[in-house]
């Protein structure tokens, strides 16, 4: 495969950015997406050009860190992460633009990387549960239901690659938020931080400057583990619960 990419390069978090256009030649389809920009970065190594940054770590759908937009989607036309996008899912010729995730919370550091840690916030100021000091307990010390073990494990699943906010109209980071939060608040372990943790987690949300949700969807269409529209819902009344009790 023959391709034209038009890749957003930028120098630094100050520095004006650029489309910058691109050719690479004899592209296997089995290729994944990233496997095809260290391609592209071994010809502009070769060329004593500087080479194309861009986030990655596991390269197994697991980490999160390869986050990108693909032709105005995130992690591009399949509902996966970037580094399981294969290059069969493109044809022979095409012009493909490869952006960072656009977010005002989430400044671009250079190139296609971009600065994440207000996730890291958000979950720092409520993401954990009371945890004695002393051994581990028992894994069958506390009981719980199996309907609240399926709803932790469904947003367990989330991890925290931007997706959501990235294909948000409105920068929103509530599916995320909502994920952490429903997550833990469905299990007894934490229970103790129930109230605190959503009123702390939605507040510290918007201190980072994520956008509204206005409900448009995008977030969860995006998300390539699949964490569910309804978790918002969920946590708007763990929200209003809370912000009741106290």
């Amino acid at each position: 495969m023959n391709l034209t990419l038009r890749i957003w390069r930028q120098s630094g978090p100050d520095d004006a950015g650029r489309m910058t256009e691109y050719d690479v030649r004899d592209i296997s389809p089995e290729m994944s997406f990233l496997e095809m920009l260290d391609t592209l970065n071994e010809e502009l190594i070769l060329r004593g050009e500087e080479p194309v940054a861009f986030d990655h770590d596991c390269r197994e759908g697991i980490c999160g860190a390869c986050g990108m937009v693909i032709n105005g989607q995130a992690h591009g036309p399949e509902r996966t992460t970037t580094c399981q996008l294969h290059m069969r899912h493109f044809d022979d010729g095409d012009t493909i633009d490869i952006e960072p995730w656009r977010a005002s919370a989430f400044p671009v550091v250079k190139d296609l990387v971009v600065d994440r840690s207000a996730f890291d916030r958000i979950i720092g100021s409520g993401g954990y549960i009371t945890a004695p000091t002393g051994s581990a307990p028992e894994a069958h010390a506390t009981p719980v239901p199996k309907p609240a073990a399926d709803t932790a494990f469904e947003h367990a699943e989330c991890i925290g690659c931007g997706a959501c906010v990235a294909a948000c109209p409105n920068g929103s980071a509530m599916l995320f938020t909502s994920a952490k939060v429903v997550h833990l608040n469905s299990l007894p372990q934490g229970a103790p931080e129930r109230e605190s943790r959503v009123l702390d987690m939605v507040g510290q949300m918007d201190d980072e400057g994520f956008g509204g949700c206005t409900n448009t969807g995008e977030c969860a269409t995006a998300c390539p583990k699949g964490i569910p529209l309804f978790s918002i819902t969920k946590m708007n009344r763990e929200f209003v619960r809370a912000a009741r009790k106290r």
